[in-house]
């Protein structure tokens, strides 16, 4: 296999930039049946929250508590808010482990990997080309889902201020602004579970065990996040900061939280990135 490659390296007219072009990366992942699954589930959840207010009547304060729940059926930003509200700590994860998880490993479990290095396209940019398809999938089912949600909202509640359960409102064009940046922010803060699916990806050819595991060892975060006995040393925990973005529905922007958050993720997705470049370049490719 490296003996291909390394003659095709030297070929006339090889260029190892323009195998596996993104373009083609993109259009086999959109074509594949848990993409669209994917996408249909974070467009219809919604409609289902919609349902469910209807059904349950208006969201109330509880113990004369206001959260942004109690907020959501105020306006078309308040519902899609509230949509990145209930869906940050688990829902959010599953694209993200499922598109970055299941990428390598699933070539490995068709028996199709050996025949794309032979191609040859070199294995860095094999890796890159999926990982660079992966994150933008990622990012792309979490701008759906609150794009789907503010339709959704406004068209059941009217379009209007954010209204921030600790009083106030933020006009139309900073309520945008605001959900753009929770967005940007979870992003970020997924990236490590994005890291730890694409790591596990190049060690297995089981797609279930590289996404099952990535959302496992999330859920295991966010439990120690709970053990307060562990003090400061949750900090460490990207699950510590899950719900950093809040700070951005508040009248005044803070930027404290966020930026530890982003700097604990992106710090442990490159090194997980990292390994699973190192890794997947001496790895013995049978499958």
């Amino acid at each position: 296999m490296n003996t291909l490659t390394e003659k095709a390296a030297v070929a006339s007219g090889y260029r190892a930039g323009r195998t596996l072009p993104l373009r083609v990366e993109l259009v086999r992942q959109l074509k594949r049946r848990r993409t669209l699954v994917m996408g249909g589930i974070l467009a219809l959840l919604p409609v289902v929250l919609l349902i469910a207010f209807a059904i349950g009547g208006q969201p109330g304060a509880q113990n004369g508590q206001v959260t942004l729940l109690d907020t959501a059926t105020a306006s078309g930003a308040n519902f899609a808010a509230v949509n990145l509200f209930v869906s940050a700590g688990f829902l959010l994860v599953i694209p993200v482990a499922l598109f970055c998880g299941d990428t390598v490993a699933s070539e490995a479990g068709w028996s199709s990997l050996r025949y794309l290095l032979a191609a040859p396209v070199p294995r860095a940019r094999l890796l890159w080309s999926k990982l660079v398809v992966a994150l933008g999938l990622s990012l792309a089912a979490m701008i759906l889902l609150p794009l789907v949600a503010l339709a959704v909202g406004t068209v059941a509640y009217g379009w209007g201020p954010l209204q921030i359960p600790t009083g106030g409102a933020l006009d139309t064009t900073t309520a945008t602004q605001r959900l753009a940046v929770v967005i940007v922010y979870i992003f970020l803060s997924q990236l490590v579970t994005a890291g730890l699916a694409f790591w596990l990806s190049t060690k297995t050819d089981a797609p279930l065990g590289a996404v099952g595991g990535a959302v496992g060892l999330t859920i295991v975060g966010n439990v120690l996040d709970q053990v307060t006995a562990l003090g400061d040393w949750r900090d460490f925990l990207p699950a510590h900061w899950q719900y950093a973005w809040a700070d951005a529905v508040q009248p005044h922007l803070e930027w404290s939280g966020m930026i530890q958050g982003t700097a604990v993720s992106i710090t442990y997705a490159l090194v997980l990135f990292a390994l699973a470049f190192r890794g997947f370049a001496r790895k013995d490719i049978v499958s």
